[in-house]
């Protein structure tokens, strides 16, 4: 869903909102100035465009996520693994895992998730 289509300053922005919500906007500026190097104009003006596409809510001077950050994750794998990969997770794991060794305790955790993934 395009709704979770975020570009990489508004991701690194967002983030800051998952890991402190509910955050006075005020607070959020003085984050964001810190963290991106961002002035109070690029803030608010990066809120509004969020709040006008439904990802973020300003009430009250307080900003809260209204999507989860697994749903944009889930999204921008998938159109990762769409886009480079012509929709094949294999190839996308070979690509991902060449030259990368993996622990005991990771491919026990993929192989778990594999079997959950074909029930």
């Amino acid at each position: 869903m395009e709704r979770y289509k975020l570009f990489d300053a508004e991701y690194k922005f967002i983030n800051i909102i998952w890991d402190e919500e509910p955050i006075n906007s005020t607070e959020l500026v003085r984050l964001c100035s810190d963290r991106l190097g961002w002035k109070k104009s690029t803030t608010y003006t990066v809120l509004k465009k969020l709040c006008d596409r439904g990802i973020l809510q300003n009430r009250d001077a307080i900003v809260t996520a209204l999507i989860k950050c697994e749903e944009v994750q889930k999204y921008e794998s998938g159109a990762v693994v769409g886009k480079a990969f012509a929709g094949s997770l294999p190839k996308f794991l070979t690509a991902f895992l060449d030259e990368r060794k993996l622990s005991e305790q990771e491919a026990e955790e993929l192989k778990r998730i594999i079997e959950e993934a074909v029930k």
